[in-house]
């Protein structure tokens, strides 16, 4: 199966659908404007809640938790290292693999890749295209790729930042 996530590039509020192959509306993610840490919520096209990413907040390295049916299933860390960023999923027995920094990364199980992740880099907007294999929970995938794309926005105006102050 076949996902496509594209988010836009002006907006107040995190809010978008997801598409699948045929091109038709599967997802809608939506984000709390006002909120401490990132919150996403993760609906049907029919407005049911799916999943919930949350930011945990206070950590050394950043983490999220993600939520089905008010019970949390799993937890994205990042991890301290010095060259790649490397993430694991607890809970699910996942490892996030590849250039992470050119959203081009795997999400595997130690034996078998269960999700390919593949940023388009000539596009208006961040747009993924999550490639998932046959069995596998795509709001989970989805919920993971959000959670690490989440890390990745934040630390890259963290640098836009600073190196704004420092001119």
């Amino acid at each position: 199966m076949k996902l496509y996530m594209k988010q836009k590039v002006f907006s107040w509020k995190d809010r978008f659908t997801v598409k699948n192959e045929e091109l038709a509306d599967v997802f809608c993610v939506e984000g709390k404007f006002f909120s401490l840490g990132k919150q996403l919520h993760i609906y049907d096209m029919a407005g049911n809640e799916l999943a919930f990413v949350k930011q945990k907040l206070l950590t050394l390295m950043p983490r999220f938790f993600v939520e089905r049916d008010g019970r949390p299933i799993c937890e994205i860390a990042k991890k301290l290292t010095f060259l790649k960023p490397r993430y694991v999923v607890e809970g699910l027995g996942l490892e996030v693999q590849g250039d992470i920094f050119d959203h081009d990364y795997v999400i595997t199980d130690g034996t078998y890749d269960v999700v390919s992740i593949h940023k388009k880099w000539i596009s208006w907007g961040d747009t993924y295209e999550l490639d998932i294999m046959p069995g596998f929970d795509p709001v989970t995938a989805l919920a993971v790729v959000l959670a690490i794309d989440a890390v990745m926005e934040a630390q890259a105006a963290a640098a836009a930042s600073s190196s704004s102050s420092d001119s």
